[in-house]
This record gives C-alpha cells, sequence and structure tokens, in this order.
C-alpha cells in the first residue's frame, strides 16, 4: 500500500502549495471599481465592433 501513501502525501503537498497560491485582491475598493468600469468599456466596445461586423456582412441575401 506504499503507493497509496506516496498519493496522499503528494496530494497534501499540492495543497498546501495551492493555499499560497490563493488570489488576493490588493486593490482599494475605488481602485477596483475604477478597473472594473475599464474592462466593461472594452468589452462593450468589443460587442459593439462584432455586431457592426455581423451585420454589415449578413445583409446579403439569406437562404434557410
Amino acid at each position: 500500500m506504499a503507493r497509496g501513501n506516496q498519493r496522499d502525501k503528494a496530494r497534501e503537498k499540492n495543497q498546501k502549495e495551492m493555499a499560497g497560491q490563493k488570489a488576493k485582491n490588493t486593490q482599494s475598493g475605488t481602485e477596483f471599481a475604477r478597473t472594473k468600469e475599464a474592462q466593461a468599456a472594452i468589452m462593450r466596445a468589443k460587442q459593439e465592433a462584432s455586431a457592426k461586423k455581423a451585420e454589415s456582412s449578413s445583409g446579403g441575401d439569406k437562404k434557410k
């Protein structure tokens, strides 16, 4: 049963490493809100561009 023990030890070691790697929020509330708004603006711009592209490419005859 040495193999099971090795697996358990490896799992424990991995769990300790993963616990140390948890993301920590180092931004204040206003910094976080500003970052969130900037990211949302970027996504809105991408969505608008995608919608315009889809609208212009689907302007022709549609066959079903």
